[in-house]
This record gives structure tokens, sequence and C-alpha cells, in this order.
């Protein structure tokens, strides 16, 4: 995983952006700040890195995906059984290799 993260935190810039697009609950930036200690410019600027549509987050979300559906959770009985399968080393590698 490629993607920006806050320098010496382990908060994502997807995951700041994400609170500030909430559908059911949108943050403001002061907000964001607030909820994750960090300074509003640091949330700024997470959020400009996302507007960009930088491609790191775009292979990480098809790398999420992979994984996801190797691993059963994107079936749509999944729900009724929310165990997902193992997913074989073999297959592991293939999407490593593919998304790195």
């Amino acid at each position: 995983m490629r993607q920006l993260s806050v320098k010496g935190r382990r908060v994502r810039a997807r995951t700041l952006y994400g609170a500030y697009l909430s559908a059911d609950e949108p943050r403001t930036i002061e907000q964001i700040a607030a909820d994750f200690q960090l300074p509003v410019a640091a949330v700024e600027e997470a959020i400009a890195y996302c507007k960009s549509n930088p491609p790191e987050i775009e292979l990480d979300l098809a790398r999420t995906q992979a994984i996801m559906d190797a691993s059963g959770e994107n079936d749509p009985n999944y729900k009724f059984h929310p165990q997902p399968k193992p997913i074989p080393p073999e297959t592991m590698a293939d999407i490593r290799r593919k998304f790195g």
C-alpha cells in the first residue's frame, strides 16, 4: 500500500477524505482534525491529495477488491455466512504481483 499517510501517524489520506465525503455523516475539515488530533493543514493536504485522484489510491482499491473477491467477501451469500475463506498463497502472490 503506497498511498499517502499522515507523517508519524497511521492515518491514511483516504480515511480522512472518506470522513469528509461521508454520505451518512459528513465532517468538516476542523471536525476531522479534532477527531484524529491532527493539524487542520494536514487534513487539508490529505483531502487535496485525494481530490487529485492519485493512481496509488486506485491501485489500493483494486488490490482490496481482488483480495475480497478471492476470500469470497463479495459473494452475495457472504452476509449469511460471514467467514472469509483462506486465500491460497499462490493467489496472494498473484495479487501482490499484479497490484504491487
